[in-house]
C-alpha cells in the first residue's frame, strides 16, 4: 500500500554540501531568467503588446529549476496554462518565447499559440493546455508512448490544484497504475483554483493523497525550495525508470500574482501575500549561495546582467519581428501537406 511522505525541512548548511557550484548557479540562472521574463511580458502586456490570457509564474520558479537538474532532455514535459516558465526551464530561447507573447511569426509556434500554447518538438516540450486538465490524459499518452517504444525516458505531467479534482485526472491515475506507465504527475499547488481557495473544492485537502487509492507511490513536496524539487523529482524519476510505474508529486508553491492578469487577487490578504514573499525563492537561494560562500556576489549580478540584456535583446527581438501573412492560417494545422481546405 503506497503512502504520501511528508515535506523534508531542508537543512541549510547541509544542502549547500550536497550540490556544487554549477549546480546552485543553474538554479539562480534558471530562476531569474524566468523572473525576469514574466515581469517584462508583465510590462509589455500593459502596454497592450501582448493581448489575450496571460498567466505568470512568479513565485513558482524553483519547481522551473528543479526540473532542469532533476530530468533528461529526452524526458517529455507536459503542462497547463501557467507555462512560460517551464518551457524557458526546458531550453526554447527567451526571444522564441517573447515573440510569440507578441503574436509574432518568429514566435516558437509561429505566433499562432500565444501565452497558453509554447511548444518545441526539438526540446521535448509538449506545450501549455488551455483547457483545465486537458493535459493529463495527453501526458498519460506521451508515457503510454515512451513505453511503446521501449526507452526508459519519461513524462513529467504538471496541474494545478485545481485540475486535481477534473475526472481525466484519475481515469489517467488509474490507466497509468494499471499499466505501469513512466509518468510523473506533478501538482503545483499555489493554493487556489483561480480565485477558490483548495479548501473550498474538496472535502479532502491534503492533495498528496490523492494518488492512494491507486497505490501510486506519492509525495509533498516544498515548492518554494529547488533543492527540495530536485531531491523529490530525482527519488521519482529513479522509482519511474526501475519499470514501477507512475509517480506523484504534490509540490507546494504560492503565486505571488493574480490568477491572470486580469485578476486582483482579493481573495487572499496582504498578510498572507507578504508572509509567502518572505519565502521568495529567488531570493532565497541568491542568499544562500552567497553567505555559505558557494559563489561571490559579483559572480551573482554577473549572471543577473547577463539575463538582464538577454531579456532585453528579446524583447527587441519581439517588437521587431513580423506578424504571420494571412496564408499560413492554413499552415501547420494536419501533417498531411495536401489537406482539402476549404481556402475560397
Amino acid at each position: 500500500m503506497a503512502e504520501v511522505l511528508e515535506k523534508k525541512k531542508s537543512d541549510k548548511k547541509s544542502a549547500a554540501q550536497n550540490y556544487d557550484k554549477a549546480t546552485y548557479l543553474k538554479w539562480l540562472e534558471t530562476m531569474y531568467r524566468i523572473r525576469r521574463f514574466e515581469e517584462k511580458g508583465l510590462f509589455a502586456y500593459s502596454q497592450q503588446k501582448i493581448r489575450g490570457f496571460f498567466h505568470v509564474y512568479i513565485g513558482q520558479e524553483a519547481i522551473a529549476g528543479g526540473l532542469v537538474s532533476a530530468l533528461r532532455k529526452e524526458d517529455k514535459i507536459v503542462t497547463a496554462y501557467r507555462q512560460h516558465g517551464i518551457a524557458l526551464s526546458r531550453g526554447l530561447s527567451a526571444a522564441s518565447c517573447m515573440a510569440e507573447l507578441y503574436g509574432k511569426a518568429t514566435g516558437c509556434v509561429k505566433g499562432k499559440g500565444g501565452s497558453m500554447h509554447f511548444f518545441s518538438a526539438e526540446h521535448n516540450y509538449f506545450g501549455g493546455n488551455g483547457i483545465v486538465g486537458a493535459q493529463i490524459p495527453i501526458g498519460t499518452g506521451i508515457a503510454f508512448a515512451e513505453k511503446y517504444k521501449g526507452t526508459d525516458n519519461l513524462c513529467v505531467t504538471m496541474f494545478g490544484d485545481g485540475a486535481a479534482r477534473q475526472g481525466a485526472l484519475y481515469e489517467s491515475f488509474n490507466m497509468a497504475m494499471t499499466w505501469k506507465l513512466p509518468v510523473l504527475y506533478i501538482c503545483e499547488n499555489n493554493m487556489y483554483a483561480m480565485g477558490t481557495s483548495v479548501t473550498r473544492t474538496s472535502n479532502v485537502h491534503d492533495l498528496a493523497k490523492l494518488g492512494l487509492s491507486f497505490d501510486i507511490p506519492s509525495e509533498s513536496v516544498d515548492g518554494m525550495n529547488p533543492e527540495s524539487v530536485h531531491e523529490a523529482l530525482t527519488r521519482a524519476a529513479a522509482h519511474i525508470r526501475a519499470g514501477k510505474g507512475p509517480y506523484y508529486l504534490e509540490i507546494e508553491t504560492y503565486r505571488y500574482r493574480g490568477h491572470s492578469v486580469s485578476d486582483p487577487a482579493k481573495y487572499r490578504t496582504k498578510e498572507e501575500l507578504e508572509a509567502y514573499k518572505e519565502k521568495d525563492p529567488l531570493v532565497v537561494i541568491q542568499d544562500r549561495i552567497v553567505k555559505q560562500k558557494i559563489a561571490s556576489q559579483k559572480e551573482v549580478d554577473d549572471i543577473i546582467e547577463a539575463i538582464n540584456k538577454e531579456i532585453d535583446d528579446a524583447m527587441e527581438f519581439a517588437e521587431n519581428s513580423p506578424y504571420p501573412l494571412p496564408s499560413e492560417l492554413y499552415e501547420d494545422n494536419y501533417s498531411q501537406k495536401d489537406y482539402p481546405y476549404i481556402t475560397d
